[in-house]
């Protein structure tokens, strides 16, 4: 087996994008409603009965819960396990989250499929249900939905949407959608009929062994809450020895226009190259058999290279990352063609395409697709590089979600109130030389030349000795002298010094290397406390994680002497809690990204095994029944109160920095995905 047995705090059930998102937040699918990452409930419902006898098998609500085997989290599928009464079921979510298909990655699908087996040899006659929430398609359970039934060719269909539909109609955080639809459908042979109804009338008929309400109910608009509007469906089917059955169903969610970009409303990837949902749906069906195949296929190569480098837990802790940061996305397609693709900063602000989330979530998209790092990258360029902005380091966000319409955290446009200037211009210089260095692709540097001198200059200018200010860890506050935060500003600097080489200006990149080098050395020399450097300069008896250095083992930027880490994670090893690696000492709370980078900052089996194993203890332990936070207090495992739980988060996706950091790996995955799967428009 390449992961170790996980227990997620929260299960990824429907992970598509930061609306259609589903969790079970649980040890088992049967002890509590499945909620939205914010924690709002979305109660999916399953059951199914056998030979007259019903069990539930998702949520409370009904029969008493058949007996759970086990749950694998996989990078683009959850499977589940269920047995008794002679039968075993093993119900999958597969979402097709496939890297070297754009297409497909972006459509807003989740399959649910239903295995059922004889484990006793004897015949055993099976019903299945499901009940998809109207929900799903409102913020409030006091907004009133509509149902409809779309016409698909070979394919049954209900579905919901807000009676209301105000598209792309406001922006926040602690925010579910309210426009577009939510559907629920099957194809022929799959299930065998469905209907809309109120209430638990549905899932009462099934568990007292009686046929489903005969026609859908007419009390449309209906509040979804009060009056819980569901599109449920059976199936029935015989299972016995060596005839195992499988049945499954597609959820579906068209919300038609995705992102406001600039004031132009933009649609979501897979609609903007032609499809409609009645297209969509179609070819979801049809194509059911070749995407699980390819799903399983993926995840056990993912999941095999990360126990090669990492060990089983690091890939159990790594596979429950991806599903989350592609979830915390959004592709879209401009009307000129350009792929754009946005983040929402779940839980800490809401903000949109936010540079300090793009960054420690970068090691999964250089790996499995750079191009999705161009596409987060390119719209903060273009909007430095416009007359709106005016400040010479790099903006922090886009706007709020779904409204990327310009800067709000901190001062916006207007003021250098709480701006993170090193911070973002050593984010983006650092990942534009990543894109770079490994692999080959320049484009971002030369689209805008002279605004990626502006900004390594100001940090040649400000970076030595950063003046206070916030960094990406702006939940701890602002102060001066950040040892880390100057630490990203010369690796910022040297990142330039290879674009000017790339751009053919040798002089520039010899003059920004020697300026690098010559301030590393003045950094350690400043920040040096005997067996350990500085959380501040000047800072006695303090210390942090240093884990803007990795960039120089991942881009071999030969920056820092190797006994100089050594020493520093030597002193790191005297500082871990049960579940980690403090971020500093001011707390005991840490970030999980930064942590793994930490574990990467060299090829140090031993130090990496410690991290990587305090991380998964702490996945497997802690009180916090969340999508993964990545603030947590390493002492008792409990989330840290800073200002939001940091749920759901993009940032999980530097889990993949050890993968990324193994050459022969990441040129097997770049390859594969160059020129695959969906051009990006670019010019």
């Amino acid at each position: 087996m390449s992961s170790a047995a996980l227990r997620p705090p929260a299960v990824p059930l429907i992970t598509v994008d930061p609306y259609l998102s589903v969790w079970s937040m649980a040890d088992r699918l049967t002890d509590a409603p499945t909620k939205h990452w914010t924690s709002a409930v979305q109660p999916l419902v399953g059951a199914i009965r056998i030979d007259g006898t019903a069990r539930r098998v998702i949520g409370r609500h009904g029969a008493e819960a058949m007996p759970q085997l086990d749950v694998a989290v996989h990078p683009t599928r959850t499977v589940y396990r269920f047995e008794e009464l002679g039968v075993r079921l093993t119900l999958s979510f597969i979402t097709p989250a496939l890297p070297d298909d754009l297409v497909l990655l972006s459509w807003p699908v989740t399959y649910l499929e239903f295995g059922v087996e004889s484990v006793d040899g004897d015949d055993h006659d099976v019903e299945l249900f499901f009940q998809l929430p109207a929900q799903l398609s409102v913020d409030s359970g006091t907004q009133s939905v509509v149902a409809v039934r779309p016409a698909v060719d070979g394919l049954m269909v209900a579905g919901f949407g807000n009676a209301d539909q105000r598209v792309l109609n406001r922006s926040g955080d602690d925010l579910r959608i309210d426009w577009g639809w939510a559907y629920l459908a099957f194809a022929d042979g799959q299930f065998d009929r469905s209907v809309m109804v109120h209430g638990g009338a549905a899932l009462d008929a099934f568990t007292a062994g009686e046929p489903l309400p005969a026609s859908d109910s007419l009390e449309f608009p209906a509040p979804a809450g009060r009056k819980a509007p569901a599109a449920a469906c059976t199936a029935s089917l015989t299972v016995g020895r060596d005839r195992p059955q499988t049945r499954h169903l597609i959820v579906a969610y068209d919300d038609q226009f995705s992102i406001e970009y600039h004031q132009r409303k933009l649609r979501p990837y897979w609609r903007a190259q032609g499809l409609t949902a009645e297209q969509l749906l179609r070819r979801a069906a049809a194509e059911f058999a070749s995407i699980k195949a390819r799903c399983v296929a993926f995840d056990a190569e993912v999941e095999a290279d990360l126990a090669a480098v990492g060990g089983p837990e690091y890939a159990a802790v790594a596979s429950l990352a991806y599903r989350q940061c592609l979830a915390a996305h959004k592709l879209v397609q401009d009307h000129d063609g350009t792929l754009l693709y946005f983040s929402k900063e779940n839980y800490s602000n809401g903000c949109i395409g936010t540079v300090d989330v793009t960054y420690p979530s970068a090691p999964m998209f250089l790996l499995f697709r750079p191009e999705l790092l161009i596409a987060q990258l390119l719209p903060i360029m273009d909007y430095a590089a416009s007359p709106r902005w005016r400040f010479r380091y790099a903006p922090h966000d886009l706007g709020t979600y779904p409204l990327a319409n310009g800067q709000v955290y901190g001062g916006g446009e207007d003021t250098e109130d709480h701006q993170m200037p090193l911070e973002e211009c050593g984010n983006m210089l650092i990942l534009i030389g990543a894109l770079g260095t490994l692999t080959g692709d320049w484009s971002l540097a030369e689209r805008h030349p002279e605004l990626l001198r502006t900004w390594a200059d100001y940090l040649v200018e400000h970076g030595a000795s950063p003046a206070e200010q916030l960094c990406t860890d702006d939940f701890a506050g602002p102060f001066a002298d950040n040892v880390n935060l100057a630490a990203k500003a010369i690796v910022g600097i040297r990142c330039y010094a290879d674009i000017s080489a790339a751009l053919g200006d040798p002089a520039a990149a010899a003059d920004y290397r020697a300026t690098a080098e010559s301030m590393i050395k003045q950094w350690y020399a400043d920040a040096d406390l005997d067996d350990h450097t500085a959380l501040a300069f000047g800072a006695q008896d303090t210390w942090s994680q240093k884990y803007n250095l990795v960039w120089d083992r991942l881009l071999g930027l030969d920056l820092v002497p190797r006994t100089v880490i050594e020493r520093e994670l030597a002193y790191y090893r005297t500082k871990i809690n049960p579940y980690g690696l403090p971020l500093d000492n001011r707390e005991s709370y840490t970030k999980f990204d930064w942590s793994l980078w930490t574990a990467a900052l060299i090829d140090d089996a031993d130090f990496r095994a410690i991290m990587i194993n305090a991380a998964y203890r702490w996945l497997n332990e802690t009180p916090s029944r969340i999508a993964l936070t990545d603030v947590y207090h390493t002492d008792d495992g409990r989330v840290a109160d800073v200002g939001g739980p940091f749920q759901a988060r993009s940032v999980v996706g530097g889990a993949f920095v050890e993968l990324l950091a193994d050459p022969e790996r990441r040129q097997k995955w770049n390859t594969r995905v160059s020129g695959a799967g969906g051009a990006s428009g670019r010019d």
